[in-house]
């Protein structure tokens, strides 16, 4: 008995610690919903986020499997009782109420939609009982209308977004036309994406042209002046100029390791060396923490070859390149330098901007692909001046989930 007022002690020592927890967290609760800011303010953060949500769905264009995922956002914008998302010819996404065989509720919806993609123009449509009962809607789904608005890219209609409802207000019906134009834009975001992938395809073929006729040729005559002077010679030049340009002109990924591209550099030099000689005198420093860090395909081997073809070609006596690579952080850092004729300031501005055709291309796609897939900040840094020799710079994230070599 004389524990009983100790244990009625503690208990209620723990219940005021427990008040004390939950009026915590109310507090917490309390400033969490006032950091929101107004009604307004909370509308604005849901529709944006909700937006946001659908376009990652959408970056590959009007796909079956991105158009389902969006649409289940797109349908809570809307607030409607079903939506769906067609590309002309197919029935993409269906979310919401209704359901009925397949075929059926497709070849309806693209019934439906007909008039628009032929106008362009949005329209409501009173839904007949025929219509409901093919889509799947019954008595107690209560919807009755149908508001369809076209998906454009261009100046072509590539499909519709439909909202079903009970009945077409002025209010959804200019919301849908809003969801239809936010889709558009995200449609011709993914077509300039996939331009962009075939921009980029184009500049390696560019560089691949560019290596093949000038390199191939001076190779090739370096490998037959060993052929009966030092045969043994001529069989491992042959061997490295069969990998090189195996690499080179492979037909798959635009991304390699920086380990790739500088093995592809080892074995072009190696040939250069060969009809160079002494005069080639070449230089590394390869920190190992980089050598896993991926790279776009042919970024690297170009601004050697420019060192060698413009830079030391044209120079009398011995020619120096030297090659660096070092983790600085978060990205790593790459420069290549010689001792050469270097370059005209203004010409090499010229050449990067793409005012100039000619000598130095490579120099231009490389630092036109950098800043393609890095952004502005990642193009080359180039240092030069006529007589001076020229140092390039540049930088490549070391963490490119997005990027498989």
């Amino acid at each position: 008995m004389s524990d009983s007022p100790l244990l009625l002690a503690a208990a209620g020592a723990v219940l005021l610690a427990a008040l004390a927890v939950l009026a915590a967290v109310g507090l917490r609760l309390s400033g969490s919903h006032r950091e929101l800011g107004t009604d307004a303010e909370r509308a604005a953060y849901t529709t944006l986020h909700t937006a946001a949500l659908a376009g990652t769905h959408l970056r590959a264009g009007l796909e079956p499997a991105g158009a389902a995922k969006a649409s289940r956002h797109l349908r809570t914008l809307l607030n409607c009782p079903a939506f769906a998302m067609i590309d002309g010819s197919r029935l993409l996404a269906w979310d919401g109420s209704g359901g009925s065989e397949v075929s059926l509720r497709a070849e309806t919806v693209r019934r439906l939609a007909g008039p628009t993609m032929t106008s362009g123009r949005t329209r409501m449509s009173r839904l007949e009982v025929g219509e409901l009962s093919a889509l799947g809607f019954g008595p107690r789904d209560i919807v009755r209308e149908v508001i369809i608005s076209p998906v454009e890219a261009g100046d072509r209609i590539v499909g519709c977004v439909l909202a079903f409802t009970p009945q077409a207000r002025a209010g959804l019906v200019r919301a849908t036309k809003e969801v239809a134009g936010w889709v558009s834009a995200q449609i011709q975001l993914a077509d300039l994406e996939a331009s962009r992938t075939l921009l980029m395809e184009a500049e390696v073929r560019a560089l691949r042209a560019q290596i093949s006729p000038h390199f191939i040729y001076n190779s090739l005559n370096a490998i037959a002046s060993f052929i009966t002077t030092d045969p043994a010679r001529a069989r491992e030049l042959i061997v490295e100029f069969a990998d090189f340009t195996r690499y080179s002109f492979r037909r798959h990924g635009d991304f390699t390791t920086l380990a790739e591209e500088l093995r592809c550099i080892d074995r072009y030099l190696l040939l250069e060396r060969a009809r160079f000689g002494e005069r080639l005198q070449v230089s590394l420093r390869i920190a190992p923490e980089v050598l896993s860090t991926v790279v776009p395909f042919l970024s690297l081997q170009p601004l050697v070859e420019n060192a060698v073809r413009h830079g030391l070609e044209a120079k009398e006596g011995t020619g120096h390149i030297s090659i660096a690579a070092e983790d600085d952080g978060h990205v790593a850092r790459v420069t290549i330098e010689d001792d050469g004729v270097g370059i005209d300031p203004d010409h090499l501005q010229l050449v990067l901007s793409g005012r100039a055709d000619g000598d130095h291309v490579g120099l231009r796609n490389v630092d036109a692909r950098l800043r393609q897939v890095y952004g502005n900040d990642f193009g080359l840094s180039v240092e030069t001046a006529v007589g001076a020799g020229t140092l390039i710079r540049l930088r490549v994230p070391k963490s490119q989930p997005e990027h498989a070599p």
